[in-house]
C-alpha cells in the first residue's frame, strides 16, 4: 500500500540544517561571551617606582633576616663551645670514676683472698649501688681506706652524672639554636630570590630607567650630606672662634700676651675635643677604607667579604673595641648623639627595625657593607632612613 505521507522537498532541509548551524553559532558565541565576562581581569604591570620600593622592601627584610641569623650563629657557636667542654669534663670524670671503681675492685678482691665477706664486691655488683650507699651498716664495716675510696667513688658518680645531665640541656639548646640558624638561611635566601627574581623580570629599557631612578635617589641624598657637611664646618668654625676669644680674654687677664704658653689644648677638631676617641676613630675609619670594594656577603666577618654589622665589628676591634655581633646589640653600646653631632668613628643606624649600620667619616659621608651584589663603599648617610648615631667609646 503506497505511503500518502509528502515527500519533504531538498530546499527544505537545507533551510533546517541552516537554522540549526545559525544557533550553534549563536550558541557558542554567548558561551564565550560569558567565560570572557566571568574571567578576572589580568593585574596591571607595576610601575618602575613600585619595583624599585618593593625590591628595597625585599633587601631590608633580608637585612632583617641576616641579623637573626647572626644572633643565632652568635649563640650556636657559644653553645657548642660550652658543650664540648661540658662533654670533656664529662669525659675526665668519667676517668676519675673508672679510677675509682678499679680501687674498689682491688679492695673486693684482697677481701676475697683473705676470705672475708667482699661487702666492696656487692657494692660493686649491685643493681643499686646508691641503696647500698644509704645502708649505714655497710659504712661502718668498711676499713678507713675502703670508705674513702666507696666514698670518691660515690662523689666522683655523682658529679660525673651531674655533668652528663649538664651536656644534655645544653645539647637540646644548641639543637634550637642550630634549627633557628636553618630556618634564618632560609629566610635571607628567600627574600634575595624574591628580589633578583622581580629585577630579572624587567627589560633593558626598564632597567637602564631604574638605575636612573636610584640615580637621583643617590643625588638628593648627597646633597643632604653636603648640607649636614656644611653646618658642621660652619659649627667647627664658631666653636674655634669661641675658644680662641675665650683663649684671648684669659692671655689678657694672666698678662701672658701672646699666648704662645697658655698650656691649654683645643683639641683635634672633634667636637667632642676627646683626643683618645679621635685616635680610636682614625683606626676605625682607616681600616674601613682599606675594606673599601670588598663584596657584600650576608654573614660574613671578613677578612675578604662583610656585613653591615661584621664590618663594623671587625673595624672597631682595630681600636680595641670589642662590639657585640648585630646591629640590634650594637645599637646598645655607647653613647647617642643627635645626627647634626655626629663625628668621624660613630655607628650609624638605619630603618626602624635597626637592620642596617654604617661607619661615619665626616661630611655626611659613611663606608658600609650595603647589601648583596654590592661592595664596601662611601655612601651618603642620608640614603637611607635614620634610625640613630652612636658613639661607641
Amino acid at each position: 500500500m503506497a505511503s500518502h505521507r509528502k515527500p519533504r522537498s531538498r530546499s527544505g532541509l537545507m533551510r533546517t540544517s541552516q537554522a540549526v548551524g545559525i544557533t550553534t553559532a549563536a550558541l557558542t558565541s554567548v558561551a564565550l561571551l560569558s567565560q570572557t565576562a566571568g574571567a578576572a581581569p589580568a593585574e596591571p604591570k607595576p610601575s618602575l617606582e613600585e619595583v624599585q620600593k618593593k625590591v628595597d622592601d625585599l633587601y631590608r627584610q633580608a637585612g632583617v633576616a641576616t641579623q637573626k641569623y647572626n644572633a643565632a650563629k652568635e649563640s650556636a657557636d657559644q653553645q657548642r663551645g660550652e658543650v664540648d667542654g661540658l662533654l670533656d669534663q664529662v669525659a675526665k670524670r668519667t676517668d676519675k670514676l673508672n679510677d675509682a671503681r678499679r680501687e674498689l675492685g682491688s679492695l673486693a678482691a684482697a677481701q676475697y683472698r683473705n676470705g672475708s665477706t667482699s661487702e666492696t664486691a656487692s657494692l660493686l655488683l649491685a643493681d643499686d649501688p646508691q641503696q647500698m650507699f644509704d645502708q649505714r651498716q655497710l659504712m661502718s664495716r668498711l676499713g678507713d681506706r675502703q670508705q674513702r675510696a666507696v666514698e670518691d667513688y660515690e662523689s666522683l658518680q655523682r658529679e660525673a652524672n651531674d655533668k652528663r645531665g649538664e651536656a644534655q640541656k645544653s645539647l637540646e639548646t644548641l639543637t634550637e639554636s642550630q634549627s633557628e640558624l636553618r630556618d634564618s638561611k632560609k629566610a635571607v635566601q628567600a627574600k634575595l630570590s624574591e628580589a633578583r627574581e622581580l629585577l630579572s623580570k624587567l627589560t633593558a629599557e626598564e632597567k637602564a630607567r631604574l638605575a636612573e631612578i636610584e640615580r637621583r635617589k643617590e643625588a638628593a641624598a648627597k646633597r643632604k650630606a653636603e648640607e649636614l657637611a656644611r653646618q658642621q664646618a660652619e659649627e667647627e668654625r664658631r666653636r674655634e672662634a669661641e675658644e680662641a676669644a675665650r683663649q684671648e680674654q684669659e692671655d689678657q687677664e694672666s698678662g701672658t700676651g701672646d699666648g704662645s704658653d697658655s698650656g691649654s689644648d683645643s683639641g683635634t677638631g672633634s667636637g667632642s675635643g676627646d683626643t683618645s676617641y679621635a685616635a680610636k676613630a682614625e683606626k676605625v675609619i682607616a681600616f674601613a677604607e682599606a675594606q673599601i670594594g670588598k663584596p657584600y656577603v650576608w654573614g660574613a666577618v671578613g677578612p675578604d667579604s662583610y656585613d653591615c654589622s661584621g664590618l663594623t665589628q671587625d673595624a672597631w676591634k682595630t681600636a680595641g673595641i670589642s662590639l657585640p655581633r648585630t646591629t640590634w646589640d650594637q645599637v646598645k653600646v655607647g653613647t647617642t648623639v643627635k645626627t647634626a653631632d655626629a663625628e668621624p668613628g660613630d655607628l650609624v643606624f638605619f630603618y626602624d627595625d635597626i637592620s642596617h649600620v654604617g661607619i661615619y667619616i665626616g661630611g655626611g659621608k659613611m663606608i658600609h657593607a650595603p647589601k648583596p651584589g654590592a661592595n664596601v663603599r662611601t655612601e651618603s648617610i642620608y640614603y637611607m632612613p635614620i634610625h640613630s648615631v652612636v658613639r661607641p667609646a
